[in-house]
């Protein structure tokens, strides 16, 4: 078992993963003591100024994942779809991926029109990654809950159930909030169960509690940096406070930051 397979095989203690979108902000989450750290598709695609799970970042996410994979945190990269519909290219870039050290993918199988893609085509995916880089850890992730079905638990049970005997190593469902539907998908799971983060939802306490081993928090990271970001601005437009001092980093402690695997493109 690889150490970042590892961290999801700790009962009561799920790994916790924060999600980047450039070089500093995964810097600056491991200062903080994060072992694992991934990578948010929205976060990379909004911040080079393309949609996102359209095929359209993967020159900006593998850009990123060379820099990232130099850090001193196990890295997780979120692939979209792969890519590309074609198993082997999908393969291709997970064999890329992984030369370049990084531990695991993230594997969808929402399409940019918010349909599901059949669970066959997906199912080949992860089964060609596993064959060409059997030591990348695969999340395989469906959008059931995230795209509003009526009734999303049997097709998710269906779809899960698929992808493990594909050969996933994790597999994940966003938008999965209630207790006891996570509960359920949990125990019948027979690979570790990743939920993402909601504030409305239940806390990592309780999602353990519930049989979780991985909580991602996918875009919020990005999504209230560009709040915050924005707020500052207002505030001091409108002759309002600021942050309060000391809630922001000094410029020496950003510059620093480049010192973790700042070299490369």
């Amino acid at each position: 078992m690889t150490p970042f397979a590892a961290l999801h095989h700790r009962p009561g203690a799920p790994l916790l993963l924060p999600n980047a979108w450039d070089h500093a902000s995964a810097a600056a989450l491991a200062e903080q003591g994060f072992a694992a750290i991934g990578t948010t598709s929205l976060g990379v695609a909004a911040a080079a100024g393309l949609p996102d799970g359209t095929a359209a970042t993967r020159r900006e996410t593998v850009r990123l994942a060379r820099r990232l994979a130099r850090g001193r945190f196990l890295l997780s990269v979120d692939v979209e779809a792969g890519f590309s519909e074609d198993p082997s290219e999908v393969a291709d870039l997970a064999v890329e991926l992984a030369e370049i050290g990084v531990a695991g993918i993230n594997l969808e199988d929402g399409r940019a029109d918010d349909t599901l893609a059949p669970v066959a085509g997906h199912a080949a995916k992860v089964t060609a990654v596993k064959a060409a880089a059997p030591g990348l850890f695969v999340n395989a992730r469906t959008d059931t809950y995230w795209l509003g079905l009526a009734d999303p638990g049997p097709e998710t049970a269906r779809r899960l159930a698929a992808y493990q005997d594909a050969g996933a190593d994790g597999v994940f469902v966003p938008g999965l909030a209630e207790p006891a539907a996570i509960e359920v998908l949990a125990g019948r799971c027979a690979v570790p169960l990743n939920v993402l983060y909601s504030p409305a939802g239940p806390p990592p306490a309780r999602l353990a509690e519930l049989g979780v081993s991985r909580i991602s928090l996918g875009s919020l990271l990005y999504r209230a940096a560009l709040a915050a970001a924005v707020q500052t601005a207002v505030a001091v437009r409108d002759g309002r406070p600021g942050p309060v001092a000391g809630a922001v980093p000094g410029y020496a402690a950003v510059a620093g930051l480049h010192r973790d695997g700042a070299e490369g493109p």
